[in-house]
């Protein structure tokens, strides 16, 4: 007898331990979201930039990430696990740590609604509906496997944080307009952008901005300027409608679209745009053609 109590003496001071020092999170929050992951995570890093302070998304996968937000005095940590249950919906679970006053949280947390805990659900519930009014702003449609164009093309390369692309290109538009048409250089065909590198733990993303053209001999020299050929090649395409700084919404629709069909894709994803960002507008009127390449079967 004194052995079974001892036994369960060391179990429950176990548990005790485990709850007050070892448990990775003070309070967690469930819920689920009309989203795929990569929206979500797309959304948690706009959604970050509204607090006054705030520090860089940890990133590790669209699907799991975490957040910090510095409340008064104290640094709260949000760790995002997000799991898809279909196509349009996603069950997300946010653990939540106060780092300076966890072992006070899981004391308290279990006996009333504290401070803590409503603060949290309030920032979560503000979250959902900040997603809500995201997710009616564009739509996203796979049209499964296509072919990319081929075309010769006048490209200018540009460096920016991914939401930042529409910025990069607002600003060259002109630049690859003007030029081309001083120079009597025709057009062939509506801008697109060929993305280089995406790195989503950097948060950076290398891409050319490029003009599709008729060759000619009277192509401008231009520091800024290069030409190449886009070759055709194997793809998977999505028609995207919305505002372009939010058009890889339909880069992670594609790239889960891929994983579901054990479609090996290169993550360098060419967007083709049928409206000018210029001219202002609703941008569920805007049409973006998304094409996520095909690796070969050689590489």
């Amino acid at each position: 007898m004194k052995k079974i109590i001892s036994m369960i003496l060391a179990l429950v001071v176990g548990v005790i331990l485990w709850y007050l020092l070892l448990k990775p999170q003070d309070y967690q929050v469930n819920f689920k979201a009309k989203a795929i992951p990569g929206t979500i995570f797309e959304t948690v890093k706009a959604w970050n930039n509204s607090f006054d302070s705030v520090g860089p998304i940890d990133y590790i996968s669209p699907r799991h990430f975490k957040q910090t937000i510095y409340v008064n005095d104290s640094v709260h940590v949000y760790e995002w696990e997000i799991n898809p249950i279909h196509d349009s919906l996603s069950d997300v679970q946010v653990n939540i740590k106060d780092i300076e006053n966890s072992v006070n949280n899981r004391l308290s947390v279990p006996f009333s609604d504290t401070n803590f805990e409503k603060g949290s659900r309030k920032r979560l519930l503000d979250f959902n509906g900040f997603l809500t009014e995201h997710i009616k702003k564009f739509s996203v449609s796979i049209e499964g496997e296509a072919e990319i164009f081929s075309s010769f093309c006048a490209c200018v390369t540009l460096n920016t944080a991914p939401e930042n692309k529409t910025q990069g290109m607002m600003a060259n538009y002109n630049l690859l307009d003007i030029l081309l048409m001083e120079n009597e250089v025709q057009l062939n065909g509506p801008p697109f952008v060929e993305v280089l590198d995406w790195d989503l733990k950097n948060n950076s993303l290398s891409f050319n901005f490029c003009n599709p053209i008729i060759r000619s001999e009277k192509l401008p020299d231009h520091p800024d300027i290069k030409y190449k050929r886009i070759y055709r090649k194997n793809a998977i395409k999505a028609v995207y409608h919305g505002h372009y700084i939010t058009s890889d919404r339909a880069w992670y629709a594609l790239l889960d679209y891929a994983q579901k069909n054990n479609i090996p894709v290169e993550k360098k994803p060419i967007e083709i745009f049928y409206n000018n960002p210029n001219m202002g507008g609703d941008g569920l009127d805007w049409t973006t053609e998304v094409f996520m390449p095909i690796k070969e079967s050689d590489e």
